[in-house]
């Protein structure tokens, strides 16, 4: 269960909450809501690129004890995110081999934090998530990741394709995690300055994103099941660019 300090309720707190700066994670709204403090928020969402998502008024009451929640629920982030030219360039300055981890829209938080976590101990030096679309980070995701999200710096982006196009222009490969290929990534050179991209639980990698990586790479399934959870998947792909890594020094 999410810990109810992370949420406000209620139009004109969630309104305040934007206004003032405060970091939104995702903004919950009741199927129906109308009004105009309802269109005010709309257009504050809208202005500022917040993930939402519209439930049902059970799922609002489980939120709050009181149920005083006027049809709207808002995760406010525990974290400061950071933007993409800061993390770009904080990182080239400390090494000429970066490692960064892109998420297409990983939905599940324990997912989101376990994968944190891995990342923390592979040494990523920052995540890159899109503003929509992706898990939030909640009480559940600082958990999984053993409060890895306090430690790993993570830029939110509007779009996945920009921050890859930019990377790009920093000479760093995209390397997309996908089992549309025959390529493995034990062929590719993960001691190079990488980016790695995992997908969705349900999806996988956007194919219009899949069009301008530099290069797919996969796991061998020896098994039955066709795929992996996505936190196993990413853990298999950041531990083989250690072990390249420490194997090249």
């Amino acid at each position: 269960m999410e810990n109810e300090i992370s949420k406000i309720f209620g139009l004109r707190a969630v309104i305040e909450a934007i206004n003032s700066g405060k970091t939104i994670s995702k903004v919950y709204l009741q199927k129906g809501l109308s009004g105009p403090l309802f269109s005010e928020l709309n257009t504050l969402i809208k202005k500022h690129n917040i993930s939402t998502s519209y439930v049902p008024v059970e799922k609002l009451n489980r939120f709050s004890k009181n149920n005083n929640h006027q049809g709207v629920a808002a995760q406010i982030s525990p974290i400061d995110f950071i933007e993409l030219d800061t993390l770009i360039a904080s990182t080239l300055e400390k090494t000429t081999t970066p490692l960064f981890l892109l998420l297409d829209q990983i939905s599940d938080v324990r997912n989101f934090g376990a994968i944190i976590r891995t990342a923390e101990c592979t040494g990523v030096n920052g995540i890159i998530i899109q503003k929509q679309g992706n898990a939030p980070i909640s009480a559940d995701t600082i958990k999984t990741s053993a409060g890895a999200a306090f430690k790993m710096p993570i830029c939110k982006v509007d779009h996945i394709k920009d921050a890859i196009f930019q990377l790009q222009a920093e000479e760093i490969q995209i390397v997309a995690a996908t089992e549309k290929t025959e390529n493995l990534i034990y062929n590719v050179n993960l001691s190079l300055p990488t980016a790695i991209i995992m997908g969705s639980e349900d999806r996988g990698i956007n194919p219009s994103i899949l069009k301008i990586v530099d290069q797919k790479a996969k796991l061998p399934l020896l098994g039955e099941i066709g795929s992996l959870n996505v936190s196993v998947a990413c853990g298999a792909f950041l531990y083989e660019t250690t072990r390249q890594r420490i194997a090249k020094n």
